[in-house]
């Protein structure tokens, strides 16, 4: 079943087009992917290092199509009563105590222990009933009649048990609830999946979704995203950042900086009113960047050779990093 704005993903330009108006500078493999997802009823499976643009992939999905965007994230332990649904105990135990009172209605005209037994089996069902269920993320999903964006965030923090609970929502956007039956999606929800890579995912997971991969950008590409982020930031200022963080990614890092910290980086030195890169800027900044103490300090020594072939870049558009 098509989503009701598909005409946003009618071709891979289009797509990238349409994430650009959502300031989501989306290369041709990411709207292709997006692309065939769709078409295929397929989740996409979303891996590459922390800041990269995974999560903010789907936020701009959503905003592209105006569907609701579901997010639930992942961490050690999530079971199926945070992720799918869990019953209104509340509730349930209010109308038990309305039943309790009422008790004397209920059985009237019962004969015997099996006529009164069957009476009260009835309201036993209706306890278990979709007016007692609270529904989680996974369930919402499937429930809105539009579609939605579902956005299963960090799949790889999870265990491989809610692993294999997932199997049957991303298959056949279903879910099976002993007490009600099986409940399908009406219109199958655009499903993303981010992993971090902290550990291996089982094959029958990646079997049922698109892989995508998305690496650290080269630097043209950061710029074009950085552009689009901040547009504040003047061009030959945008350049030379861009050009430094690209020469931090060639040393030994145990972080390497991401496309986020680029952005906020570039955002910092519009706070700060910066002209150009100094020295003392980058110093003052460079936590900004890099996470680790060891990283700043080791980076520290290299800032005015970075910072000469950064001038390059700005002057000749220059991108050689070799030290």
């Amino acid at each position: 079943m098509n989503h009701p704005k598909d005409i946003h993903l009618a071709s891979v330009e289009k797509i990238i087009e349409g994430l650009g108006s959502a300031s989501y500078v989306a290369s041709r493999q990411i709207a292709t992917a997006i692309l065939i997802a769709q078409n295929l009823d397929k989740p996409i499976l979303v891996e590459g290092s922390a800041g990269v643009g995974k999560t903010e992939l789907a936020l701009s999905t959503a905003a592209l199509l105006g569907l609701p965007l579901i997010r639930m994230q992942c961490y050690e332990g999530l079971d199926e009563s945070k992720a799918l649904y869990e019953w209104k105990y509340g509730k349930q135990l209010l109308y038990t105590q309305v039943l309790k009172d009422k008790i004397g209605d209920v059985m009237q005209g019962a004969v015997g222990l099996r006529d009164s037994m069957t009476q009260l089996h009835q309201f036993s069902d209706v306890f278990f009933s979709e007016d007692f269920l609270e529904p989680r993320p996974l369930l919402k999903a499937l429930q809105h009649d539009e579609g939605v964006v579902l956005l299963i965030d960090e799949i790889d923090k999870s265990d491989e048990e809610f692993e294999a609970f997932l199997l049957e929502i991303l298959s056949a956007f279903q879910v099976t609830i002993p007490e009600i039956g099986t409940i399908k999606a009406k219109t199958p929800p655009i499903v993303f999946l981010t992993s971090n890579a902290t550990r291996d995912l089982g094959d029958a997971l990646k079997r049922r979704c698109l892989h995508l991969f998305i690496p650290l950008p080269d630097a043209k590409l950061e710029e074009q995203i950085v552009a689009t982020r901040v547009p504040e930031i003047e061009a030959r200022l945008r350049r030379k950042l861009v050009s430094f963080v690209q020469q931090l990614r060639d040393l030994d890092l145990k972080k390497l900086p991401s496309i986020s910290e680029t952005i906020d980086w570039a955002r910092v030195l519009v706070l700060l009113h910066a002209e150009d890169l100094t020295s003392d800027m980058v110093r003052e900044t460079l936590n900004v960047l890099l996470k680790f103490e060891e990283d700043i300090q080791g980076a520290d020594r290299k800032i005015p050779e970075m910072l000469r072939q950064a001038e390059k870049v700005a002057e000749h558009g220059l991108h050689a990093t070799t030290f």
